[in-house]
């Protein structure tokens, strides 16, 4: 018997580092080629870790959370012959740990501490035929006291349900009787979730963009009374065979559009060589809420894509996006990032910029209001678009003339096709 070691492999884009984001194996597992070992993080994407090799784990080189060095040993699996190291590196008692309340593909261990203590349980979305992973012993508890271990999450290794996470889950469950029974009830529990994977990239991120761009936003609305009606007329009469059209990808043609007019707002600004690059190619990234934070994959070239090619791209890697199967590809490149909340757009928000990117365009929600058009009261259909932009490139000036633009296109919506 041999040990193969599998190090962090060099993921590209000149990353040193990535987040070790979640194991889904432990000690003792047996593996197959092929078979996903772990999944990690960059700054752009989770990235499965898959195994070379058949053979048994016999240590794990990190906990959920850790930030690992490209070239560090990952894990090591014991295999038949050789192997590719010449001793097995001692075994790494995998860790008991709080659960992560969070709702991801898998559930996660936490950095391990003495003395765990049980959050607060929330219900774990699993299929109906998933089996979780629990001891005999748990199983039995679990049968005694009337729970479907499909519905807890676990704290031990891999996602494992313990007697602890059925004491937590029954304790719950008396809590909310309680909390039903008397809406007044004082409520004294607590719950810590660690910062890790992707929502510990989305804070990074935030809080860069904030910290170096100058952010300021200009918030304008517009009539799309008559936008609605050509969408609706279009999914009449097209929707069938082309697909249902949303007022995204018409938002997207407007850009597209406004941006041949206005190239200093489709740039990146590299801060530290100090240099701005204006881009022909219109890359929309289109913000997308997913089960483990907000991504933004992009539509490559929306200025070459037709109003239904834009609308198909937008789905597909919206759905890519919250399954999380979008690629490192899909997930990086933008050059102007579209971001709404539909019916929950509220009325006027200040969207956080996409660094590198220096604008960002906000839909806010619909809503019906009394307009005076021709000395004349009636009922539109009106939207606010919140945008906002990065001040050391974009002028105030320019900023309102685009959003102007934007504005003058959808309000006239066949001029979105003129040429």
């Amino acid at each position: 018997m041999g040990t193969h070691v599998i190090k962090m492999p060099d993921i590209g884009e000149g990353i040193a580092e990535v987040e070790l984001s979640v194991w889904h194996v432990k000690v003792g597992d047996l593996v197959v080629e092929d078979q996903v070992l772990a999944d990690v993080m960059t700054d752009k994407a989770m990235v499965d870790i898959p195994s070379p090799v058949h053979g048994k784990v016999i240590s794990l080189g990190g906990e959920p959370g850790e930030v690992m060095a490209v070239g560090s040993i990952l894990i090591s699996i014991e295999v038949e012959g050789a192997g590719n190291a010449k001793e097995a590196p001692a075994a790494k008692e995998a860790p008991k740990a709080a659960p992560v309340v969070e709702a991801k593909p898998a559930p996660a261990a936490i950095e391990s501490k003495p003395a765990p203590v049980i959050a607060a349980q929330a219900p774990v979305a699993r299929a109906a035929d998933e089996r979780p992973l629990a001891s005999p012993a748990v199983r039995k508890h679990a049968l005694d006291a009337g729970i479907q271990l499909r519905l807890v999450q676990g704290s031990g290794p891999a996602g494992r349900i313990l007697h602890e996470d059925l004491d937590a889950y029954l304790q719950q469950g008396t809590a909310k009787a309680s909390t039903a029974a008397n809406p007044y009830a004082e409520r004294n529990t607590e719950e810590q979730i660690p910062v890790i994977g992707m929502r510990r990239k989305i804070a990074q991120r935030m809080q860069d963009a904030t910290r170096r761009a100058a952010h300021f936003s200009y918030v304008e609305e517009i009539d799309v009374t008559a936008l609605d009606e050509l969408r609706v007329h279009l999914n009449e009469k097209h929707g069938a065979t082309r697909g249902k059209l949303t007022l995204l990808p018409f938002i997207v043609r407007a850009m597209v559009v406004a941006l041949r007019d206005f190239p200093q707002i489709n740039a990146r600004y590299d801060d530290e060589a100090q240099v701005i690059t204006r881009l022909g190619a219109v890359h929309v990234g289109v913000a997308t809420q997913s089960d483990v934070g907000l991504m933004v994959p992009v539509v490559r070239h929306a200025e070459a894509r037709s109003l239904w090619g834009n609308a198909e791209e937008i789905a597909r890697l919206a759905t890519a996006a919250r399954n999380g199967k979008a690629s490192r590809d899909e997930l990086s490149g933008s050059t102007i990032t579209l971001t709404s909340l539909g019916a929950l757009g509220g009325i006027v928000s200040t969207p956080v910029l996409n660094l590198p990117e220096v604008a960002i365009v906000g839909v806010n929600r619909i809503v019906e209001r009394p307009m005076v058009i021709k000395g004349q009261i009636v009922v539109r259909k009106m939207m606010n678009l919140s945008s906002s932009f990065d001040h050391r490139v974009v002028d105030g000036m320019d900023a309102a003339q685009f959003i102007q633009a934007i504005r003058g296109l959808l309000e006239q919506p066949a001029s979105l096709f003129l040429e």
